[in-house]
């Protein structure tokens, strides 16, 4: 890999930290985003602002600097971008048809039916009329998303036809092509899956316990833990339906990161991306089995093969990550005054690595998106309780002052 130069798409604080690593393989980094001030910009080698929906803007930037492979991490929306730039340069990639299944709900949703990919029953619309017929197909409790989007934006529980009209504007603002997709929601215990695919074979690294807060906030994933508290049967059933939904959208080489939701019914697929996904999963799964996303991605996008060595686990290491959010949560809400030192948290039994956003002047909010996420502590233990455990206490180390 060493010398090649590779084009990052999207700059953010997410990708900050792989664009530094691939610095560290000998990789020079070409990055993109719409904001100037974009860590990730800071962090490359070189940095250019550009909007990455402008796709022949980001094209023209990975042509002018003769890249040799593109990717993203976290950025949902920029996996169409970097498909059509790979087939645009003739660079390795997963292909926009596969990037457009991956990335937009209802296509996904479709073709997870035709391959007999189990799911929650599901409805599309792009108006009232479609949504409340849609709606009474579904039942309630029903679960609406926009069909493009990301971060938990527009996402709302529904428990009546009042519910759709009162958010419904909402979620078709948040999709780029104006449609909604209504989900029957269950009840169950949600996992993340990490899924490695090479050469058409995909490979389950991780499985963990995705947990959601009560209240608007109830699709944020603010507690990771590592591994899934289920076993047994169900825990293969878990791994062969994460597999079987990264292989029923067509991707050959790539990462990735299936949500299941495990019920009485069985385990059901609420959707999968082809992205190393953020909420520090990358952290997880190096802390947790030893295996580096980023290089793997790398690789990927460069072509290069991807070893076993690279993408099997090593070992299995119990952990949790804690996300600092407010109400609930371990913050309290309110305008930002001060943020104490991380020493005490990091100095806290089993904690190996803990990062905050926060900066004073800001206002603290209840969670109800991914980005009222504003930090997180990654605790091990030899249990998974334990070490949630740890994370919890490590928490409540931070101070943090609000007016």
């Amino acid at each position: 890999m060493r010398g090649k130069t590779v084009l990052f798409v999207g700059a953010g604080r997410h990708q900050r930290g792989a664009i530094r690593r691939a610095q560290e393989l000998g990789l020079r980094v070409v990055a993109v985003d719409r904001h100037a001030e974009a860590l990730g910009l800071q962090a490359a080698d070189v940095g250019e602002v550009v909007d990455f929906q402008d796709v022949d803007g980001v094209i023209e930037v990975a042509r002018r600097h003769g890249v040799d492979g593109a990717l993203t991490v976290s950025a949902d929306r920029a996996v169409p971008i970097v498909a059509a730039v790979a087939e645009a340069l003739g660079l390795p990639g997963i292909g926009t048809d596969v990037a457009h299944a991956m990335t937009h709900k209802i296509a996904m949703r479709r073709r997870f039916a035709d391959e007999g990919v189990a799911q929650p029953q599901f409805a599309a619309a792009r108006a009232m009329r479609d949504a409340a017929a849609a709606a009474q197909t579904v039942g309630f409790p029903a679960v609406l998303k926009p069909a493009d989007s990301g971060g938990q934006r527009g996402i709302f529980r529904l428990e009546s036809i009042d519910d759709l009209e009162a958010h419904l504007h909402v979620a078709l603002a948040e999709s780029g092509s104006g449609e909604v997709v209504i989900e029957r929601f269950h009840e169950g215990l949600e996992l993340n899956g990490i899924v490695i695919v090479r050469n058409g074979e995909p490979v389950v690294v991780t499985l963990s316990d995705r947990l959601r807060p009560p209240g608007i906030g109830f699709g944020v994933g603010w507690i990771h833990v590592y591994p899934a508290t289920i076993y047994a049967d169900e825990l293969a059933e878990a791994a062969r339906v994460a597999a079987h939904a990264s292989k029923a959208l067509g991707m050959r080489d790539g990462i990735a990161f299936p949500q299941l939701l495990v019920t009485n019914e069985g385990v059901l697929v609420i959707e999968i991306a082809a992205r190393i996904p953020g909420g520090q999963m990358a952290d997880l799964v190096r802390h947790a089995v030893g295996v580096d996303l980023v290089e793997v991605a790398l690789r990927q996008a460069l072509g290069e093969p991807v070893s076993d060595e690279l993408a099997l686990p090593h070992f299995q290491q119990p952990l949790a990550i804690r996300f600092l959010t407010a109400s609930p949560g371990p913050l309290p809400t309110g305008k930002v005054v001060s943020i104490g030192s991380l020493d005490p948290v990091l100095a806290a039994p089993g904690v190996v690595q803990a990062d905050t956003y926060l900066e004073p002047g800001e206002t603290i909010r209840p969670v109800r998106l991914d980005a009222d996420r504003r930090g997180y502590i990654i605790a091990i233990a030899p249990t998974s309780v334990q070490a949630l455990e740890r994370a919890e206490a490590a928490a409540r180390l931070l101070e943090v002052i609000v007016e």
